[in-house]
């Protein structure tokens, strides 16, 4: 047996067999495992990029001892094969680590007592007996069927995928979207991998192209890297991109000559994937060439044909006296409205589209509240909705009436992935509230004024001043700039609200002025700052405020009432490693399931990232894991009182969200937020980062960090470019 020796000189490559016992880790993302295995009777330790295996599985191993200086000795594996278990402890053992949906540990061991060393032979060759186990009926039967031969044929799937540098996570998906005609697709055509399967990019999809052969410059390599790079700038927040300053993107990303990059872009043009529309030239976009991906393209332009038509319809004034209206509204909710809200509300009779943008506290909800009353008054039809479940869940709390999110408005079908609700098939309602429009992207925009009625009025009401939609485009600031829709700023803090620090001080950051700040948590404030410099210090002192100050001074609960935000999601301060840290303090122990490097235990609270129309649970959406079921292979997850279920292989959808950053918290509100300023973020140190996060808490707001970082956030006060052209297309 060698040891580990620092020479080039190549190692001779041994062969071992041996038994897994136990997985100790394994990375989705490039399959590196550290493996317990049982070789001649000793444990031995085997690392390695080894795919889907499974406790009881034979491995026949190639590779070199080494010896790790932390770890000692070790066997690095430099290829395997699987060989099915043998002996019934193996096959128990095989069977009971989850590799078949259907079977876990209670079963397999009842499938070994009756079947001894023949039970795989059975499940392959003749399942129907498997009804000779008592509690086996044929729903499991046909289950067990369906999976034993689905991991046959990923197994298959994966160690073509594994000599083309495919995780197994991914092997899993693609089987699951292309089916018996995997390997053909990924032959074929690799690049469709990253059109059609979540998790899968182009990178992915390009190192696979190469090892199959595909020429760095190939048509098909230069097309999909095109609609990469500009799906790639769309997750920057731009609609279309000026065609040189693309044509140079590609080039740096691709590796390839310009020339390669023109051809490319005039075929992805010419089979419709992207348009090249001529706009006004500018410094940034001399030619005035813009490329949109078709999608973009057609939503943009969308937009502003929808605005255009809704202010185009006059409709007939409505038979009342306004000074009535306002007086009866004030009786009604026993309030008095300032002159600039009662101007609002006689404004939203007399203009088809309004926006109403102002920070906390400024009234907003007050006019909205006494806009839908008079118009219910009036026997007007009135329909309410936001962007994400939490801020409809919000917007109906404030205004005691039903919303819904845009998505469940426009009866968005899963089946179909298409909207119901169109111009074909409108919304019944004589005045549309739209709510946090500020997080509203170009795509969901267009989609909601295409289900407008022509006679309707139109509501946006939102924060300018909070952070762009997640998605491409600028939408509420580009209609508000256009100067053809009516526009009411709110900028008066009321009485009652001056009292709050929160208010008080994101109107402040807002205002590009530093914020009173209060240090001493023993104070009755709403808003303190402690002042910390070092990252370590700050981590352990968020966890203990979530796990023992805040609940013992404010009686918040952790899960439900506190949230972390942060401006990043990796290093120190960012929110994986506050989760990690958080999961440990206030989940401990419990049911868990480890995947791909990541702890999922009963009772954590995560986070879904994608839109799920399946599930009906959507990006942004926060949930609590209610059940780890082992044998089904499933996670369960409560959604504000609706479970869904998780499929292992969809884990990938959801992360812990005991730290959330604070993109992700947008139109949401939380009793209480606890946020880093540090200059340890310092790329992502803004005024409108900042605001946004301070804006969403709701009774106390922490901030943990230095003045310093504080105050290259308030005066960085220019927001990222975003290329959209929707304002000029309005005017």
């Amino acid at each position: 047996m060698s040891n580990y020796r620092k020479t080039t000189a190549p190692q001779q490559e041994l062969q071992i067999q041996g038994q897994v016992e136990r997985i100790t880790y394994a990375n989705e993302e490039n399959a590196y495992s550290i493996v317990k295995v049982t070789v001649d009777k000793r444990l031995v330790t085997v690392v390695g990029n080894l795919l889907s295996i499974n406790p009881g599985e034979v491995l026949c191993l190639r590779g070199q001892w080494i010896n790790h200086p932390k770890y000692g000795e070790q066997f690095k594996v430099n290829s395997y094969s699987s060989i099915t278990p043998a002996t019934v402890t193996g096959i128990e053992k095989y069977l009971g680590s989850g590799l078949i949906k259907g079977i876990g540990p209670v079963l397999a061991k009842r499938l070994v007592a009756k079947f001894a060393e023949h039970t795989l032979d059975v499940i392959e060759q003749t399942a129907e007996r498997l009804r000779e186990v008592d509690g086996i009926g044929e729903k499991r039967i046909s289950m067990i069927k369906s999976a034993w031969e689905t991991q046959r044929e990923v197994k298959e799937i994966m160690l073509f995928l594994q000599s083309h540098g495919v995780s197994s996570a991914y092997a899993i998906k693609i089987f699951k979207q292309y089916g018996h005609n995997s390997i053909e697709v990924v032959k074929t055509n690799p690049y469709q991998l990253a059109t059609d399967i979540y998790g899968v990019g182009f990178l992915t999809a390009d190192k696979i192209a190469a090892k199959l052969g595909f020429a760095k410059d190939s048509p098909l390599r230069a097309e999909s890297g095109i609609l990469y790079v500009l799906q790639q700038l769309a997750d920057e927040g731009h609609v279309y991109y000026p065609l040189e300053q693309l044509a140079v993107e590609c080039v740096k990303i691709l590796d390839i000559e310009l020339a390669n990059v023109k051809e490319a872009i005039v075929a992805a043009a010419t089979a419709k994937h992207i348009v090249i529309d001529d706009i006004a030239a500018n410094d940034n976009n001399p030619s005035g060439k813009a490329v949109y991906l078709a999608k973009f393209y057609i939503s943009e332009t969308s937009i502003a044909a929808n605005l255009k038509r809704l202010l185009a319809n006059i409709t007939a004034p409505y038979l009342f006296n306004e000074g009535k209206a306002i007086q009866w509204v004030q009786r009604e909710l026993s309030i008095t409205l300032a002159e600039n809200q009662i101007e609002a509300v006689k404004m939203s009779f007399n203009k088809k589209v309004l926006v109403i943008t102002g920070g906390p506290g400024t009234g907003k909800t007050t006019i909205i509240n006494s806009i839908i009353k008079i118009y219910k008054r009036l026997g007007q039809r009135v329909l309410l909705a936001a962007p994400t479940g939490r801020a409809a869940k919000r917007m109906a709390e404030a205004t005691s009436d039903d919303a819904k999110t845009i998505h469940r408005l426009l009866d968005f079908s899963p089946k179909d992935g298409a909207f119901k609700r169109t111009d074909k098939n409108p919304l019944d309602a004589e005045l549309v509230v739209l709510d946090e429009v500020s997080m509203v992207d170009t795509i969901l925009m267009h989609h909601f004024l295409k289900a407008l009625p022509p006679h309707a009025t139109l509501i946006l009401v939102g924060d300018i001043d909070q952070l762009p939609s997640v998605g491409a485009g600028g939408v509420l600031r580009d209609i508000i700039d256009s100067g053809v829709v009516a526009v009411v700023r709110l900028n008066e803090i009321f009485r009652q609200s001056q009292r709050s620090l929160i208010v008080v001080n994101a109107h402040r950051i807002n205002s590009g002025e530093f914020p009173i700040l209060v240090n001493d948590m023993d104070q009755d404030r709403d808003f303190y700052f402690l002042e910390m410099d070092d990252p370590e210090a700050m981590v352990e002192r968020i966890v203990a405020l979530c796990k023992e100050r805040i609940p013992a001074k404010f009686n918040f609960d952790p899960f439900k009432d506190i949230q972390v935000l942060t401006a990043m999601y990796k290093g120190q301060l960012g929110a994986v490693n506050l989760n990690t840290e958080l999961q440990n303090a206030l989940n401990p122990r419990g049911v868990e399931l480890i995947r791909g490097g990541r702890t999922f235990r009963v009772g954590d609270k995560v986070m879904q990232l994608v839109n799920n129309y399946d599930k009906d649970v959507f990006n942004g959406d926060i949930g609590k894991i209610i059940a780890i079921n082992t044998e089904e292979q499933e996670i369960s997850v409560n959604y504000y009182g609706k479970a869904a279920a998780y499929d292992y292989t969809e884990l990938d959808e959801i992360t812990l969200a005991y730290a959330v950053t604070v993109h992700k918290s947008q139109g949401s509100e939380y009793p209480a937020v606890i946020m880093p300023v540090h200059t340890q973020q310092y790329i992502m140190l803004q005024r409108n980062l900042l605001y946004t996060g301070v804006t969403r808490g709701k009774r106390l707001v922490i901030l943990l960090g230095t003045k310093k970082a504080l105050y290259i956030s308030i005066q960085n006060n220019k927001p990222r470019h975003r290329y959209t052209y929707l304002k000029e297309r309005l005017r």
